[in-house]
């Protein structure tokens, strides 16, 4: 009896927020305009702010450099990709970058979610193709996120693997402190993160996806790459939510 009225329970609340959304629709993430035939899900995204966060550019498969850029492939025609293969949602531009700037601050879990949930919808058919058995967000240091609060990483994680039906494993940890990449000039960015990380033993076997907001000149992903790769991964992907196209290197 006591599973039926559980059973019950659930059903009643899941009507109740049906007939909850008719009178009072949720309001888009990014926007707050009503949405008034969202998606399944928490993070609803109405249809207009949906096309301007996927609308993208051409991009290489390796390393997410936009195809018309004559540094595009490079490292990936010598050899050295930063992971086994990389998507994109979109440039770090404009509504991109103040969408992931909300999931970087405290209670920006929503517009996380959110920007998961379309990576993975305009990607799906490569990340399933990819056949990943685990998702790895990107580590913060201790000390940083004590101080930050959150970690647009680890929801981004969290909902790509959760659209993905997929586990979510902390598989990475931050060695030592580095500087913010984004207070270094590109050229100097790789070196700053060398060696910053240390895997599990976990990684053994395993196909990882890699999932952060931001990246610039693939450094980090790069550095995560190959602290798993050290650990026995099999394959290590990236997804990011923006790619930020003025550094190419």
């Amino acid at each position: 009896m006591k599973g039926w009225f559980s059973l019950l329970g659930r059903e009643a609340g899941r009507l109740a927020g049906q007939g909850l959304d008719l009178i009072c629709p949720p309001r888009c993430v990014f926007c707050r305009r009503d949405v008034p035939l969202p998606p399944p899900g928490p993070a609803a995204v109405c249809l207009d702010c949906r096309r301007r966060l996927c609308c993208d550019v051409a991009r290489c498969p390796g390393c997410g450099i936009p195809a018309s850029e004559p540094a595009a492939c490079r490292r990936c025609r010598g050899g050295g990709r930063d992971c086994d293969g990389l998507v994109v949602l979109s440039g770090y531009a404009d509504e991109v970058r103040d969408a992931v700037l909300a999931a970087k601050r405290p209670g920006g879990e929503l517009a996380a979610t959110a920007l998961a949930t379309l990576l993975v919808d305009r990607h799906r058919e490569r990340l399933e193709a990819w056949r990943i058995d685990a998702v790895v967000p990107v580590p913060m240091h201790w000390t940083r996120r004590l101080t930050r609060g959150t970690s647009a990483a680890d929801g981004l994680a969290r909902g790509v693997a959760a659209a993905l039906g997929l586990p979510c494993r902390p598989l990475l940890a931050r060695s030592r402190s580095t500087r913010m990449q984004n207070q270094l000039p590109p050229a100097e960015r790789r070196a700053n993160v060398q060696a910053a990380f240390r895997a599990a033993p976990a990684a053994r076997a395993r196909r990882l996806l890699l999932v952060d907001d931001v990246t610039t000149t693939g450094g980090t992903l790069a550095a995560c790459r190959t602290a798993l790769v050290a650990a026995g991964a099999e394959a290590v992907f990236g997804a990011v939510a923006a790619r930020a196209d003025s550094a190419t290197g």
